[in-house]
């Protein structure tokens, strides 16, 4: 009898090994696929047991969380949805995150182990930290302005402080409510359908995800780079461009739609929005010029983020002569998105050094202790320090007595840069309308601001239609809120 019970005790223990054994199995080796299995919906339900961190304008929660009392218990909401879109971005149960609530998931959602000096105590105790919240670099008249500017238009604006590379405001309209997405269900669905149903694409981010031809504002670009080159030593010299020009190994006439474009200066061409002018220096800069001068401003760069990533902005490393020289104007197939075109504008207004654009000032924890501040670094050195100073003086005059003069501010200096945009096949599509720009105080030692705008303004003739008549109106909004808040912030008042 005793040995029966001995066998039966070995066996036992055999059989409790193998479950210890087994069960250390599923719990360390299995548990990372058990975790990431479709069906196990505990991470999913930890992931919305607490309220998410907020973005933050100016001080003030532009995000929040409502307690739904569901098993996805934290649903996001949002303050001013449509105006804040193309910053925040959504997070939603149903179809996840996007800009800010992407880039800085980790640490809105409490995943983080930035939140915490002691990491590892919070994956064994099997609990997170409050999720942090994200400053931004928004502020909220510029933002506003610049929405009701575009007025439901298609179209976008970005404005960037040259100095510091803060974000200012970033636009894109028409928008949508992101609050819609947040939770599940039919009504979340039918909200998903019918925003990237829309003709009009409200969810397409068109200040950081769509380039457009930008046309004659691209020709600050092909002045910096011909001025770099030393093919422009005097700006108010004759560049030898003929009018008419016929491009290069074609019978192709390129027009002019100012007058006394034949042999005119650069200043003249800047002023006037010469094409035959630009296109014949960008020739004569060359293709690998052109190329090293485009990329020193953020063309071609595929890793550009805000933190929210940045569509790449094209120039053709491969061109003909004759299609080089109409990508030297902005047009075959040179694209910019909008933040694209502030930069170029705010390398100028920083005398040729583009600091690296940025969204986020800082990130905290939920009761706000630092996280993360952001450093000023530099991007690019986009142009020499004296080529950016002629090119100053250029978009000055564009401003005072050129195409540009609807941008103008009393009171202040702006340099600009209108441009007409054509496209579709055979330019028959409707004109983008562009404008860039910068805008200084006076008695001020830098610039406060420079600006893209651009309005795909659908509902305007082709004759119409105008960088200067469209675009410069709402950049001009937005650069006179800028100087008054310069100015708020300089006198110490309430506000700043």
């Amino acid at each position: 009898m005793i040995p029966c019970i001995r066998h039966a005790a070995v066996l036992c223990l055999l059989l409790l090994g193998a479950l210890l054994v087994n069960a250390g199995r599923v719990q360390v080796l299995e548990a990372p696929s058990l975790d990431k299995n479709p069906a196990n919906r505990r991470p999913v339900m930890a992931r919305y047991a607490q309220p998410r961190g907020d973005i933050l304008v100016d001080g003030t929660p532009v995000t929040g969380s409502r307690d739904t009392g569901q098993p996805l218990r934290h649903e996001r909401t949002y303050a001013d949805g449509p105006l804040y879109a193309p910053v925040t971005g959504y997070a939603s149960q149903t179809y996840g995150t996007t800009l800010l609530e992407h880039a800085e998931d980790p640490l809105l959602s409490g995943t983080s182990p930035m939140l915490t000096p002691f990491p590892f105590w919070y994956d064994l105790s099997r609990t997170r930290p409050p999720g942090g919240d994200v400053v931004t670099t928004i502020r909220e008249p510029l933002q506003r302005l610049a929405y009701d500017g575009l007025a439901g238009r298609r179209g976008a604006v970005a404005a960037i402080e040259p100095y510091s590379g803060r974000i200012l405001a970033l636009v894109s309209s028409p928008s949508y409510d992101p609050g819609l997405l947040s939770g599940t269900g039919r009504e979340v669905a039918a909200a998903w359908a019918r925003l990237n149903g829309a003709p009009d694409q409200p969810m397409l981010n068109r200040a950081l995800r769509q380039t457009y031809p930008p046309g004659s504002t691209f020709k600050i670009v092909t002045a910096a780079a011909a001025m770099d080159a030393g093919i422009v030593t005097d700006v108010d010299a004759p560049t030898g461009a003929p009018d008419p020009y016929l491009l290069p190994g074609t019978r192709t006439v390129l027009p002019n739609e100012a007058k006394g474009c034949g042999n005119a200066s650069l200043a003249y061409a800047i002023r006037w929005s010469c094409n035959t002018v630009m296109a014949h220096l960008g020739v004569k800069v060359g293709s690998a010029g052109m190329l090293d001068a485009v990329g020193r401003f953020g063309f071609n760069d595929t890793s550009l983020r805000v933190p929210s990533a940045v569509a790449r902005s094209n120039f053709d490393a491969e061109l003909t002569t004759d299609r080089l020289a109409l990508s030297a104007i902005g047009q075959y197939d040179t694209t910019a998105t909008p933040l694209q075109m502030a930069m170029v504008a705010a390398a100028v207004a920083n005398g040729g050094e583009l600091a690296h654009p940025h969204l986020v000032d800082r990130t905290t924890t939920s009761d706000g202790g630092l996280v993360s501040q952001h450093v000023r670094r530099t991007y690019r050195q986009a142009m020499l320090p004296p080529t950016a100073l002629r090119l100053q003086r250029l978009m000055v005059d564009v401003v005072d007595g050129g195409s540009g003069s609807k941008a103008a501010i009393p009171g202040a200096t702006v340099g600009g840069k209108t441009g007409t945009a054509q496209h579709g096949v055979g330019n028959t599509g409707t004109p983008y309308a562009w404008f860039i720009g910068w805008a200084q105080a006076a008695g001020t030692g830098r610039p406060a601001v420079a600006v893209a705008v651009v309005v795909e303004d659908a509902s305007a003739n082709r004759e119409d239609i105008s960088g200067g008549g469209s675009a410069a109106p709402v950049a001009r909004a937005v650069m006179e809120e800028a100087l008054r808040e310069e100015e708020r912030r300089s006198a110490g008042r309430p506000g700043s």
